[in-house]
This record gives C-alpha cells, sequence and structure tokens, in this order.
C-alpha cells in the first residue's frame, strides 16, 4: 500500500514537471523577440560551423593580386584587409573565436560560481560570509582592468582570455544562487528532508539546486554576451586573441585609422554589425528565457 502511494506521488511529480516545461516552451514560443534571437544564433553556429567547409575559406592566405585593402567584389564580397586576406572569411572564423570565449568562459563562471553560492545558501554562518566578502572583493574592482592586469601576466591567446573572463564572471553566479537558496532551503519539503535525516549533498542536488536553479539559466545566457563583449574588447586594445587568429575585437583593431574608418567601412562595418546582431540576439533569447520561466509573466 505504501509503496503504491509512493509510486502513485512520483507519478504525479513527473507530470508536473512536464506540464511545467511544456508550459515554459509554449511561452517561450510566444516571445517573437526571443524566437528571432534564437533563430539568428541558430543561423550563426551553422555559418561558423559549415561555412569553412563549404566553401574552403581560408582566413589567413594574402591576396596580392586582389590588392591590399581592395573593396568588395566576385573573389571577395566583402573586400581585403590591408594585407590581402579575405575579410569575409576572417569574420567568419572570427564568429567561431567570439562564440567559444563567450560559451566557454560563461561556463567557467558557471561551473565556479554554483558550487559556491550552493555551499554557502545552504550553511549560511561563516560559509557564507566567507563565500559572499570574496564575491564582493571581485565585484568591487572593475573587471576590466583587472582583466587587462591578469591577461597581460599570463599572456593574451584565445586560452588566457577565455579563463580569466571565466574566472571573473563566478560572482554573479554565486549571489544569485546565495539568494535563491537561503528561499529554498526554508520550503516544507527541505525541511522535511532534513528532518527524516536525509544527507546533506542529496538534498542540495535532489531538493534545493533543481529549485533555484532556473534564474541561474538567465543569467547564464546574459553571462555569454558579457563575455563575447570583454573578448571584443579585450582584442580591439590589443590584448585579447592575437593575430593572425581572427576574432571581431581584433578585425576592428586593425581599423582605427581615420583613413580606414572613413574610406574603408568593408574593414570594420561588418564584424561591427555581426557583434551588435549577436549579443542583441543573445539578450532577446535571455529576455525570452526569463519570461518563460516566470509563470506571472504575461506574453
Amino acid at each position: 500500500m505504501v509503496s503504491g502511494t509512493v509510486a502513485a506521488s512520483k507519478t504525479v511529480i513527473k507530470e508536473r514537471k512536464r506540464s511545467y516545461w511544456n508550459d515554459v516552451a509554449k511561452r517561450f514560443s510566444r516571445h517573437k523577440l526571443a524566437m528571432v534571437g534564437l533563430a539568428v544564433l541558430v543561423l550563426e553556429v551553422v555559418c561558423v560551423l559549415a561555412l569553412p567547409v563549404l566553401l574552403g575559406l581560408d582566413p589567413y592566405s594574402m591576396d596580392p593580386a586582389s590588392g591590399f585593402g581592395a573593396p568588395p567584389s566576385a573573389a571577395h564580397i566583402l573586400g581585403t584587409d590591408e594585407v590581402g586576406r579575405d575579410v569575409f572569411a576572417r569574420i567568419i572564423y572570427g564568429g567561431r573565436t567570439s562564440l567559444f570565449v563567450g560559451l566557454i568562459s560563461a561556463l567557467i563562471s558557471l561551473a565556479i560560481g554554483v558550487p559556491l553560492g550552493l555551499f554557502a545558501g545552504y550553511y549560511k554562518g561563516v560559509a557564507g560570509v566567507l563565500v559572499m566578502r570574496l564575491a564582493d572583493v571581485f565585484m568591487s574592482v572593475p573587471s576590466m582592468i583587472l582583466v587587462l592586469v591578469l591577461v597581460s601576466v599570463i599572456g593574451p591567446s584565445i586560452q588566457s582570455v577565455t579563463v580569466v573572463i571565466g574566472i571573473m564572471g563566478w560572482p554573479q553566479f554565486a549571489r544569485q544562487l546565495y539568494g535563491n537558496v537561503l528561499a529554498v532551503r526554508e520550503k516544507d519539503y527541505v525541511q522535511a528532508a532534513v528532518a527524516v535525516g536525509e544527507k546533506d549533498r542529496r538534498i542540495m542536488m535532489k531538493y534545493i539546486l533543481p529549485n533555484a536553479f532556473a534564474p541561474v539559466i538567465i543569467a547564464f545566457t546574459f553571462s555569454i554576451a558579457s563575455a563575447i563583449l570583454q573578448e571584443s574588447s579585450l582584442s580591439f586594445l590589443g590584448m585579447g586573441v592575437q593575430l593572425p587568429q581572427a576574432s571581431w575585437g581584433n578585425i576592428m583593431y586593425a581599423a582605427q585609422s581615420i583613413t580606414v574608418l572613413s574610406q574603408r567601412p568593408w574593414l570594420w562595418l561588418p564584424p561591427g554589425l555581426a557583434l551588435l546582431i549577436t549579443v542583441l540576439s543573445i539578450n532577446f533569447f535571455g529576455d525570452g528565457l526569463r519570461d518563460a520561466l516566470d509563470p506571472k509573466t504575461k506574453l
């Protein structure tokens, strides 16, 4: 009899979860800007992965025959840069770099911040104070300055930029989850689990984290956009991805002179637009996800 009741309860819980996520999917699909953002991001991912193979793009080869800083033509649809490299190919490969840095650095921030926030929120006391004060220290220093210092010490490269941005981004996840865990740990089902002697690790992973994690998913999407902007800023300052590797930031870095800005817009306008469209799409996607996960929001 008891086993039957338990099985029935588990079935009800599963049905509720399935119904909740079905509602989330429906609400998200009704968010027009979020769907546009998702479509643009999927298209970008397909382009940066497939076009180099399908079109045989090479971001490093020079084409002196077409000229240096040549305008768009049939041979080079977005022209060439000042050393004769195809701008379109560099933008596609730069998209690979920027999306890679954004995603991986956000995952690093998530991997550091979530365990610390969960630990601090559940145990509170000294553990909570230490973790939150450490987060305050990280957030009190201008992130761009600290990232510049760390990158200059380690040496600028795709790997170093990704790791440094990831390490600097953990406080927002820790603080977000800390507040959510403080609220969830007082729920009746958590207190019941504590009363029956469930282990702390099981309570945190089974009862608290799944019910406190939704806002973190939203923060994750915005963290990707922020990391892409940081990488582009570092590369524009010459401290990010180094030539000849391509990123949207260092493509624009090579177009700083007044002559290039005024007379050769094909060198800086396409990567600038690509960066703008990507960040806006990620933000639209994050907004839609936030509204879909919040049942109080009307779409």
